[in-house]
């Protein structure tokens, strides 16, 4: 059986990207090595790593000409909560979207990658309960 584990972050410089993660979204260090740090999140057993580049690397990928589409998000408890902490801390965001059965809004690391952070409605079919009774039924 097959589990996500962790998320890569391509960053140009480490140090500073280790402290932007660390005081916006709460990670916790666990690892470190010349090309890269890793974390964990307060919760939840999901890693992500920054790894130090030479360039800027795309963190999105087109679905059409004029849109993107992030690799990955966050899930967030409150959504207006996170963008206010972020928006407090002068990280540029953008508006919350409602999309019916989520709710997201998009902000910047200082290396310019997109990030998003989502709530789930509890009628969606990716709310954690949701998937939870899929999971159950399921294995």
């Amino acid at each position: 059986m097959y589990q996500l584990n962790g998320v890569f972050v391509p960053v140009t410089d480490l140090e500073k990207a280790k402290d932007w993660y660390e005081r916006h979204l709460g990670l916790i260090q666990v690892d470190e090595w010349s090309e890269g740090a890793g974390y964990v999140f307060p919760a939840g057993d999901m890693t992500l790593a920054l790894i130090k580049v030479e360039k800027k690397q795309p963190s999105e990928f087109n679905i059409t000409d004029d849109k993107k589409n992030v690799y990955f998000n966050f899930s967030v408890d409150d959504i207006k909560e996170a963008q206010r902490k972020l928006r407090n801390h002068n990280v540029e965001t953008t508006e919350i979207e409602d999309l019916g059965f989520m709710k997201k809004f998009d902000f910047t690391d200082p290396d310019g990658n997109t990030l998003s952070a989502v709530i789930e409605h509890p009628d969606s079919p990716f709310h954690k309960n949701q998937i939870k009774k899929l999971q159950d039924v399921k294995f």
